[in-house]
């Protein structure tokens, strides 16, 4: 786990934003946004500061950032790896390139490696079925995996 690291300018600004949007109807949102736009996800420690300042409980802060796919509670890594595990991939294997990229990584899905190096997501599809199965790290688009080809692509990174 990426360890929180905030600055005071960014919480300047988040609060700046709260006091501006709070006393709307359907405020929470926006602020959701604006917190994401502002450090990059949504974590406790961000969460804490939007309920503190608005009275909205954290329970539902936290339902809205896990029900919307738009919000995330980790940080993304400098290199982002999204695996394929639309139909045509799956198909092919692509399940369990994503459980090798757990186990080499150390981290779960959403998640990102603690030196923040690597964030790993599912998807879908990109678009690449011809390709199956598919990973892409950043725009790298990298098809016909085994789950062998795997470690030898990270070490690329």
């Amino acid at each position: 786990m990426v360890p929180f690291k905030g600055t005071p300018e960014q919480e300047a600004e988040l609060l700046k934003a709260i006091s501006e949007l709070k006393g709307q109807k359907g405020s929470l949102m926006p602020i959701m946004q604006k917190a994401q736009d502002i450090y990059g996800y949504l974590p406790h420690e961000v969460q804490q500061m939007i309920s503190e300042n608005t009275g909205v409980p954290m329970a539902k802060i936290f339902g809205v950032a896990t029900f919307y796919s738009q919000f995330t509670l980790f940080p993304k890594g400098e290199h982002k790896i999204s695996v394929c595990l639309g139909t045509a991939c799956y198909v092919k294997g692509s399940g369990q390139i994503y459980d090798r990229l757990q186990e080499l990584l150390e981290i779960g899905g959403g998640e990102c490696t603690a030196d923040g190096r690597f964030s790993l997501d599912a998807c879908r599809c990109v678009g690449a079925c011809g390709l199956a199965p598919v990973m892409m790290i950043d725009e790298e688009v990298y098809g016909r995996l085994t789950v062998d080809d795997v470690e030898g692509i990270l070490g690329k990174y």
